[in-house]
């Protein structure tokens, strides 16, 4: 999910810049960190760069209409494996260089129910973790309308009543339980990574006249996007990843939006 709706300091370089986000929702006012929560934990200390991303290497970001991103995700099995550690690693790493607040595996090419977040909701607390088969349970028929964007989705965003409340039940990377009962911003977060797994994009929620005007506006300003994320592997010292100048999943995604 890029920051477009961020209410707060999330996650990103450039906090302000709606191009560079994958899933955002729009604010004026920027609210401080205040505390932070790895894993639902309060932790009395956490680096602006989270020990993932330092250690993880940046991949190339799946986009709209390449087969990955429009199919469910196949469950984790193998808990606790190198690869897997490698995998969250290397998300939280391409998260922060898209400056995004929540990345899918299907995103970077991986067909695994995992997902990773990093953002900080409008009371300046930060959530910071990864989930691996995901499940959601609404909680209150209440809902709110924020501007949704994607990194899959390069550049474009659009506004999307999502249910306010919700429950999430999963597994870490270890195999142990988690359970987060989220509102707001970090709900929508969990409902648009998690959509992901299943082979939902947001586009897919919206009206088609809107679609069609996303993947106009998507292919304008993906040079731009990518770029920008080229620039900010460079500053962080990471090499960047590759994308073609055309996205792979072009006329594939014409036929998403028509």
């Amino acid at each position: 999910m890029s920051e477009q709706n961020a209410p707060s300091g999330t996650g990103g370089l450039e906090e302000t810049d709606p191009v560079g986000a994958d899933d955002a929702v729009d604010a004026d006012d920027t609210a401080p960190v205040v505390r932070t929560l790895v894993q639902g934990v309060e932790v009395a200390d956490f680096p602006l760069i989270p020990p993932m991303a330092e250690r993880g290497r940046v991949r190339r970001i799946t986009e709209i209409g390449e087969p990955v991103l429009h199919r469910p995700c196949q469950e984790v099995r193998e808990f606790g494996t190198q690869d897997l550690a490698d995998l969250i690693d290397d998300m939280f790493t391409t998260m922060l260089v898209a400056e995004g607040v929540g990345l899918a595996a299907n995103q970077v090419g991986v067909d695994l129910q995992v997902f990773v977040y990093d953002l900080t909701d409008g009371d300046g607390v930060r959530h910071v973790g990864h989930v691996l088969n995901p499940r959601l349970e609404v909680l209150s028929e209440e809902t709110e309308e924020m501007t949704e964007g994607c990194l899959s989705v390069p550049g474009p965003g659009a506004d999307l009543f999502r249910p306010y409340q919700v429950r999430l039940r999963g597994v870490d990377r270890d195999g142990r339980p988690l359970e987060h009962e989220a509102s707001g911003y970090l709900a929508r977060c969990f409902q648009h990574e998690t959509g992901h797994l299943q082979g939902q994009l947001y586009v897919d929620l919206l009206a088609k006249r809107v679609r069609k005007r996303i993947l106009a506006e998507m292919q304008d300003l993906r040079p731009e996007v990518l770029q920008r994320r080229t620039e900010v592997a460079r500053h962080l010292g990471k090499e960047p990843a590759v994308y073609p100048d055309v996205y792979p999943g072009q006329d594939a995604a014409q036929g998403v939006t028509s």
